[in-house]
């Protein structure tokens, strides 16, 4: 087999059109590093792949031109039959009556040809929510300053963000990616480039809530770090971790305690998946590698050789690993909670990254279903006429369907574990992926088909079960019918303000917007509110050498036509409460609300495209969380959300 009929076989797509409409035909080059990177699935004879069925719907599947009948059939779910049969037609209708999981479907033709594929029992959509319309308030919870905190946002200050939002009507907060980055690399900040996303960020910790905490650094060391504008991860970071070890010395000292108990049920609820990571943490310290580079018995991981490090020398270190994470799921649950007893009908709203570092937890856990080689990013279009390479292994189809899904499905459990919505970041990525190699520039990748129906069922089977809203980030070049697959399942859309034109660069009214979706004026990649009015963001990025991709003469043309809309719906004036009527009159069934936007900050919190070249992830709020209700405009805020605030708020 040729290495384009190859590359065909495993879904990658070596042509195509970018997001200037320019045909692109990926480099022979790289196209075979792509190729190399997959697993090799058992080729499919009988069925072209996973088989879903939504609960209590009929389906039917046509088995291939190349199957011999009769076809016997076997769905299995580990070693138990749940049901079997023979089909001596090319059609073959599956059990309407299996109940709702993952499952193994075994198939063997005349020939003695034999398949084993997944199949998959789905709720007929994802959980839908039980509201009408309401807003959640956005932050950037590294952001938030506070006179009590550590120099960073931590999970107490979110439990105060809470009460605040209760008090102004909004049903939840809106935080970025909570996930696990690397504790030795403090210059890795960005959320959205984690270690894992099955696990926690230890920096959010307010390690004066820890059990075992006793005392903590004096106000000398405290103050520079509270003050400064920047977050000083390096800083925090040198307070937080001996701090952390400290409480954990002396926590391990009161084995009888309550909350030893707790620690001890968290481990068995995290089970292996926890035993893993702490092993991979340990490992990592000890090597300071990354993990293809250690020595070959850990490069893969073992049960065995986890079990025996995790009861050798080292398990004190190892505990010290699973106590933080328990710290940390500890302190969110209990902000989670807080927001039920206050009546919030969402909570929290939380930020999922498309992938992960290659050289992280995930990465290593899931080798077959993550390829580490590949990175997942964007062709050229309007606004990045390069492209975009975001350093992010993802998952891959054939590994996936080659593990049932779990590996997708356990890393949305473990992004709703807290959350009553959640976002996934790049939704389009559940279609199909753009990934480039490692070495090669952006536009020479190539986009990869995914399993989007069972990604979607994965999906809607977690949501159920959780009971979490999913919101799909459908920005970009959409291909077409996504929109609709995407809901049908009842995924959520995702609506920013700022892309809601139509072909003449007219904002669509208010009626355009569906009610299920989460519609916003902005994302942590685009202006603030202020900086899109005043220009901050085309300043900025002309500043730093990038093309905005918006001549000045187009901005005021856009804001003309903002200030258009808003007056054709009798809004008087163009700040930022308007814009918030405006968007709140919409049928969309949740609105978030920035805090950079309700405090005037010029900013934004990312630019994408810089690294070292803009403060990314690291600017605080102008103002300490104590004082944002005297500096926010309450009462214009209220009377902008007065649709959608909640009685308790009121």
């Amino acid at each position: 087999m040729d290495l384009y009929s190859e590359a065909h076989s495993l879904g990658i797509l070596t042509e195509f059109y970018d997001g200037q409409g320019q045909r692109r035909v990926t480099d022979e080059a790289a196209l075979k590093i792509i190729v190399e990177a997959f697993p090799r699935p058992t080729p499919h004879r009988l069925l072209s792949g996973a088989i879903v069925i939504r609960s209590a719907q009929p389906v039917r599947s046509r088995l291939s031109e190349d199957a011999k009948l009769p076809v016997a059939w076997v769905i299995k779910r580990g070693d138990a039959t749940i049901a079997k049969g023979e089909t001596h037609d090319a059609l073959v209708e599956w059990p309407q009556d299996l109940p709702v999981g993952s499952y193994r479907l075994e198939l063997l033709d005349a020939t003695s040809c034999r398949e084993e594929l997944p199949l998959l029992v789905a709720p007929d959509k994802a959980f839908p929510g039980d509201f009408d319309r309401v807003w959640l308030l956005a932050v950037q919870l590294y952001g938030i300053r506070s006179r009590r905190n550590w120099g960073m946002g931590d999970f107490t200050d979110l439990a105060h963000l809470i009460q605040l939002c209760a008090k102004l009507g909004a049903d939840g907060v809106g935080l970025n990616p909570l996930h696990a980055l690397f504790d030795d690399r403090p210059g890795d900040f960005s959320p959205y480039a984690p270690n894992s996303r099955l696990f926690l960020n230890a920096l959010y910790i307010d390690v004066e809530q820890a059990p075992g905490f006793a005392k903590g650094p004096d106000d000398k060391q405290l103050k520079p770090l509270r003050q400064s504008v920047l977050v000083d991860y390096n800083g925090v970071a040198a307070l937080k971790w001996p701090a952390l070890r400290a409480a954990f010395d002396a926590f391990v000292s009161a084995p009888d305690s309550a909350e030893a108990a707790e620690f001890k049920t968290y481990r068995a609820e995290r089970g292996d998946l926890l035993a893993r990571f702490t092993c991979f943490e340990v490992l990592r310290h000890r090597f300071q590698k990354p993990w293809w580079e250690w020595p070959e018995e850990w490069r893969q991981p073992d049960a065995a050789r986890c079990a025996a490090l995790l009861s050798g020398p080292e398990r004190r270190e190892a505990d010290f690993v699973a106590y933080v994470q328990w710290l940390a799921e500890r302190q969110l649950r209990r902000c989670k909670d807080l927001a039920h007893r206050l009546g919030m009908k969402v909570g929290l709203y939380l930020d999922v990254a498309v992938g992960v570092q290659s050289d992280g937890f995930d990465a290593w856990n899931e080798q077959g279903a993550i390829s580490r080689t590949l990175s997942v990013g964007a062709p050229p279009d309007p606004l990045n006429t390069v492209g975009q390479n975001w350093g992010l292994a993802g998952f891959n189809a054939p590994g996936l369907e080659l593990k049932n899904f779990e590996p997708f499905r356990e890393m949305i459990r473990a992004s709703m574990r807290h959350a009553g919505a959640i976002r996934l970041d790049h939704v389009l990525g559940l279609k199909r992926l753009y990934l480039v190699p490692h070495g090669f520039p952006a536009k020479q990748g190539a986009y990869v088909q995914m399993p989007f129906d069972a990604l979607l069922a994965a999906t809607a089977m977690e949501s159920i079960a959780n009971e979490c809203i999913v919101i799909g980030e459908d920005l970009g070049t959409v291909p077409e019918g996504f929109r609709e697959q995407m809901a049908d399942w009842g995924l959520w859309s995702y609506k920013v303000m700022i892309f809601e034109r139509d072909d003449n660069g007219r904002f669509r009214d208010v009626d355009s917007y569906p009610p299920n979706a989460l519609v916003t004026l902005n994302t942590h990649d685009l202006s603030t509110y202020a900086g899109w009015r005043s220009f901050g963001d085309l300043n900025t990025k002309r500043g730093l050498a990038i093309d905005p991709g918006e001549s000045d003469q187009d901005r005021w043309r856009a804001l003309g036509l903002w200030d258009e809309v808003l007056r054709h719906n009798g809004i008087h004036g163009n700040n930022v409460y308007s814009a918030v009527g405006f968007l709140s009159r919409t049928r969309s069934r949740l609105l978030a609300i920035s805090l950079e936007d309700l405090l005037g900050v010029v900013d934004q919190p990312n630019i994408p495209g810089t690294i070292d070249e803009h403060p990314n992830w690291r600017r605080k709020m102008p103002i300490d969380i104590e004082d944002i209700s005297g500096a926010a405009n309450v009462a214009a805020l209220k009377a902008a959300t007065a649709e959608r605030i909640s009685p308790a708020g009121v």
